[in-house]
């Protein structure tokens, strides 16, 4: 796979919005009615002509108000950013061209312009880690994912996962430079990918963000969920947590276990340490569910 494609994968495109990707075809949530969910909760007219979805063990309540128009979808590029000035914006529009036709040194240069006219601006810093990651620069790229992480503690993009995963790595839980040839397997195709990720699980059986991706590749419900409870056995990252637990309620909800899938997806989207995509993927599948 060539510097661009690499690099197109793993953050150098054009700023667009994105989400994880939680379920492929199959796994798709039909809309439906229901009569009861989370915690026996029923589905009740307030007062405004909301209905209930979910309430939680602390009394918090989630309403089809709450998820009504809710996409999914998370504009990274303009998270904390505020009044962007347009020089920075061009600036790292530069870069990330940069990036893409392989001068990583000009890309580090504009990105850190950027960043000094946009401090507050989490993008330029996401995208310097990531840059210092292609470089083969663990240490560098661990300190600015985690400046990342401070900037925007609940999520940017894949900072969470790449930080854990540079952290493990770091421990001696993984290879020197692994966490650089695990970003590279989202170029592949999918039959190639899921056999070095079956690879991966067999020898590094406590990497969760592995057995994330197994959960969408694998043939059938109950090796999804295999991988889907091996991934949550290894404490993982929050947004690796978050992706597991949406996928564990498509395959609830395929089975026909509304409730259950209501529960989790409830819990998610309401839990305040879950992450801002995975809430809003959450309460995107339980506006699928609750039609």
């Amino acid at each position: 796979m060539g510097i661009r494609r690499f690099l197109q994968t793993r953050g150098y495109t054009p700023a667009v919005s994105r989400i994880v990707v939680v379920a492929r075809g199959a796994l798709v949530l039909a809309a439906i009615g229901l009569s009861a969910c989370g915690r026996g909760q029923s589905v009740q007219e307030k007062a405004t002509g909301a209905r209930l979805v979910y309430r939680d063990a602390a009394g918090r309540e989630l309403t089809t108000d709450d998820i009504r128009g809710v996409s999914g979808k998370v504009r990274w590029e303009v998270i904390g950013a505020g009044s962007i000035p347009e020089e920075a914006s061009c600036l790292h529009s530069e870069a990330r061209q940069a990036g893409g036709r392989g001068d990583l040194a000009q890309a580090l240069n504009l990105l850190a312009e950027a960043h000094r006219l946009a401090p507050d601006w989490a993008y330029p810093v996401y995208d310097t880690a990531f840059t210092y990651l292609l470089q083969g620069d663990a240490a560098r790229a661990e300190a600015f994912y985690a400046e990342v992480d401070r900037m925007e503690p609940r999520g940017f993009f894949t900072a969470k996962t790449s930080l854990d995963c540079l952290r493990r790595e770091r421990a001696g839980g993984l290879f020197p430079g692994f966490c650089k040839a695990f970003a590279s397997l989202e170029g592949m195709d999918e039959k190639a990918r899921k056999g070095l990720l079956e690879s991966i699980v067999e020898k590094y059986p406590a990497f969760p963000p592995a057995w994330k991706e197994l959960s969408t590749l694998r043939e059938d419900d109950e090796a999804r969920l295999q991988a889907i409870a091996r991934g949550l056995e290894h404490d993982p990252d929050p947004e690796t947590k978050g992706v597991l637990l949406i996928n564990r309620a498509f395959i609830l909800h395929r089975r026909g276990d509304r409730e259950g899938a209501i529960q989790i997806l409830g819990e998610l989207a309401l839990d305040p340490r879950s992450t801002l995509s995975s809430e809003l993927l959450a309460k995107a599948a339980l506006a699928e569910v609750v039609g």
